[in-house]
């Protein structure tokens, strides 16, 4: 099975970092977040990867290679400008003819990958969402009103989200729903499905789940993983 991961972002959310150093490549302990995810990969059986890159996609290229470090095979699909990311698929259609596996570039976790496919072929869909729950919270006070008089007041509540980890398994029909030469994200793809009432199926994971564009979670994960002694099984 191939595994392609979205590694050509600008990062903006970890500014200056990301100046100098593309969003994958940002250190996680001791090890860059990039190099993390392909381990995890490895270790899930998969070992045919496709990394879409972009911004200073010269030095992820220079610090993976090949994947032979890692017993994998690595090939890399080079933007010519910013396609979102589920529009670079288009780039790499001719590889995609089986059931394939989309990943961001700036995620932590211990998902079990062979559950989450092979809930995804039981489900017989062309698309199934990895999905965790998440916390947000305001920093502002939240008020419910009816005809202008307060019924409920919160104070920097806690709200709790169903939220997409950012690790899809997708079939190759998919393809044909994205635009050729234009930027398409995964909202838009979201929404054609949506519209053409073509089934999108969730697989919930309450394991481990950071993404490491999010300054906090960025954070937290140097916290965790600056022992050295946490390893992602994801099984």
């Amino acid at each position: 099975m191939i595994a392609v991961i979205q590694a050509g972002g600008k990062g903006t959310r970890l500014h200056p970092y990301t100046l100098v150093l593309p969003k994958p490549i940002m250190p996680v302990g001791d090890q860059p977040v990039i190099e993390m995810l392909l381990k995890w990969l490895c270790r899930n059986g998969i070992r045919d990867v496709f990394i879409t890159i972009g911004h200073l996609g010269r030095l992820i290229r220079s610090l993976c290679g090949d994947g032979t470090q890692w017993g994998m095979r690595i090939r890399y699909c080079e933007e010519p400008e910013a396609y979102g990311t589920i529009g670079p698929l288009r780039l790499i259609r001719k590889e995609l003819t089986e059931t394939f596996l989309v990943l961001n570039g700036d995620l932590v976790t211990d998902l079990d990958l062979r559950r989450f496919i092979t809930w995804h072929r039981g489900k017989g869909g062309q698309i199934t969402v990895a999905v965790t729950q998440k916390q947000i919270k305001t920093d502002l006070g939240v008020i419910e009103s009816l005809n202008d008089r307060i019924t409920e007041f919160r104070e920097k509540p806690l709200l709790n989200f169903q939220v997409s980890m950012g690790i899809y398994c997708m079939e190759p029909e998919i393809i044909r729903l994205i635009p050729k030469g234009t930027p398409y994200g995964f909202d838009n793809l979201m929404h054609a499905m949506l519209e053409k009432q073509l089934p999108v199926y969730t697989y919930k994971h309450d394991g481990l789940w950071m993404d490491i564009g999010r300054e906090e979670d960025f954070k937290k994960a140097q916290e965790i993983f600056c022992d050295n002694e946490v390893t992602l099984t994801g099984r």
